[in-house]
């Protein structure tokens, strides 16, 4: 009877209403919170309660409905929409047939069908992202670009995660559509950057990668301009084609443009790398170590670190490594930082009471073998640890290493047999759910046993939900069993 009475003021009174119909909420009276803040909204429509409102609807389950208010609060003010991203974060997940995904979508694309805007292509694009949807995020990112035909940073960002989770695809796509549509040689340097990645990573014929460098530099030349293409192109002479001399030739010759501090302590780095590559353990170790005093605190500096803890650990100097490891685990770049712990990890499982730490001395000169493409050897080496080493910590570490040498080397079966041993190895929980996953992909890619494939996939959905390969899992798994996609 109260509530009634207080309802029917908030009715008759709308301008002092506001304090009932936040004390109906804060009571959980959420029917008659609605009413008020409705009643509000009507009485009131040049004042945003599309918050409450859509608070509400929340806390009533009604999440269509709350949606749609929040959406509304974008309409009202293109400004909220980052609030929103947070807000709707909160009950959508990675999973594209989570059913809240699919509500908030299909209410996205009537809005768009209804009234086609940036804001309903930019929320579109954000879901897509969440979902690893990278080729549908794009598709919305391009909607955007030519409604105005202004800038490609929205373009740009896609096809940068996708290069990063490995959908070079997209990445592509994404890349190739600046270069055709750019008329800014800063911007189409850039997307042609990482077109020539995305050949590395999908091209096996080294000459076609070699003519497309030569291509990039007939068109803009080797200066201050392309430097970050100088840096690809000798990265990939040295540990792609094996000329570490002309890389190391290409990079002098960089040296001689007028660059900052920050391109010449990436080149120092890589020229850092290649003495490493060739087996100048020592001398790397000073270039690395020149870069980190001069640029103290910046991501190069720490990149700089990391390289000198893993050139340490090639060298067997482990108490060293995780000294620099250890700094590195509290540093601000997440990449190099969960690099720092995963070296760290490695080293402190396996140094054992051995004081002369025999067989993580074996497994640190397999791993430098493998960087340095003696891939024979390194599997002979890692082969010594496994028989040697039966049963303790550094055996899945030395497994696993020399699978995917097998696969790179083209040897699956081999590769095979490496993951089920590591899934067959008691007392294993780190490379677990890394083994299950490539061994996935190896049957569904290069095996072409899809029946098997959807198997190992299911044990990552089933078995290991925290696992960060879930969503890829998933979507390959639906896929295979023949699953209609969500549109």
């Amino acid at each position: 009877l109260y509530y009634e009475k207080a309802m029917a003021f908030v009715q008759q009174n709308p301008t002092d209403s506001y304090p009932l119909a936040r004390a109906f909420f804060d009571n959980h009276k959420l029917d008659y919170a609605l009413d008020a803040f409705l009643n509000l909204k009507k009485a009131f429509p040049e004042r945003n309660y599309n918050y409450q409102i859509a608070q509400i609807y929340g806390e009533k389950g009604a999440v269509e409905k709350m949606f749609d208010t929040y959406l509304d609060m974008v309409s009202a003010k293109a400004e909220n929409l980052p609030n929103v991203k947070h807000l709707v974060s909160r009950y959508i997940s990675d999973d594209d047939w989570n059913d809240n995904n699919k509500i908030f979508r299909k209410l996205l694309i009537k809005r768009l069908q209804n009234n086609p805007q940036d804001t309903w292509n930019k929320l579109l694009s954000w879901l897509y992202l969440q979902q690893k949807d990278y080729t549908k995020a794009l598709r919305q990112e391009i909607a955007v670009y030519k409604r105005h035909q202004t800038d490609f940073d929205g373009i740009i960002a896609i096809g940068k995660i996708a290069f990063n989770d490995r959908d070079f695809e997209t990445a592509q796509s994404a890349f190739q559509f600046i270069r055709e549509h750019s008329t800014d040689s800063d911007t189409q340097i850039a997307a042609n950057y990482y077109l020539l990645e995305c050949l590395k990573k999908t091209e096996k014929d080294v000459q076609k990668i070699e003519e497309a460098y030569q291509k990039f530099f007939t068109e803009y030349g080797k200066n201050a301009n392309t430097i970050g293409v100088q840096v690809s192109y000798a990265r990939f002479l040295a540990f792609d084609k094996n000329q570490p001399g002309r890389a190391v030739a290409e990079l002098e010759q960089s040296l001689q443009n007028r660059l900052n501090r920050f391109d010449r302590a990436e080149i120092k780095i890589l020229l850092s790398d290649i003495l490493v590559f060739t087996g100048k353990y020592n001398q790397a170790l000073i270039g690395y170590s020149q870069v980190q005093t001069q640029l103290s605190g910046h991501p190069l500096a720490q990149e700089a670190r990391f390289k000198v803890a893993k050139t340490s650990y090639y060298k067997g100097d482990f108490d060293w490594a995780n000294i620099q490891l250890k700094v590195l685990k509290r540093g601000t770049s997440n990449l190099i930082s969960n690099d720092a712990i995963a070296l760290s990890l490695l080293i402190d499982e396996n140094k054992g009471d051995d004081s002369l730490h025999l067989a993580l001395r074996s497994y640190a000169k397999a791993d430098l073998l493998a960087y340095q493409h003696k891939n024979r050897q390194a599997i002979d080496t890692l082969q010594q640890v496994i028989e040697q080493y039966k049963g303790q910590p550094i055996e899945d570490e030395a497994l696993y290493k020399q699978a995917a040498l097998y696969k790179k080397t083209g040897k699956y079966r081999k590769a095979a047999e490496n993951y089920l041993k590591i899934i067959g190895l008691e007392n294993n929980d780190i490379l677990i759910d890394d083994a299950i996953f490539a061994l996935a992909q190896l049957y569904d890619r290069e095996l072409a046993e899809p029946e098997k494939a959807r198997e190992y996939y299911e044990k990552i959905v089933l078995e290991h939900p925290a696992s960060i390969y879930l969503v890829t899992a998933r979507k390959r798994y639906r896929a295979l069993r023949g699953d209609t996609p969500v549109p």
